[in-house]
């Protein structure tokens, strides 16, 4: 697993979503992903819908994922 299929899959599940994933150990990421979908939804509801994108791979090939979740009016500030 790397931060580029990561960023793949995130894209695929929300796909108006702006995506960067960072990870060098192919097992630890960080992930900043700006959609408009996460609008009036809390942060726990943002990285249920990011980590629901992943499905499996969360808690295997993906061991950690932080996350940073805004809408696009947010990540413009």
């Amino acid at each position: 697993m790397n931060a580029d299929q990561i960023r793949q899959m995130i894209e695929t599940g929300l796909p108006d979503a702006r995506v960067d994933v960072r990870g060098e150990d192919g097992v630890h990421f960080e992930a900043v992903v700006v959609s408009a979908a996460f609008a009036g939804k809390l942060p726990l509801a943002r990285h249920r819908m990011v980590n629901a994108t992943l499905g499996e791979y969360m808690g295997r090939e993906i061991h950690a994922l932080q996350l940073k979740t805004l809408t696009p009016q947010e990540a413009a500030a």
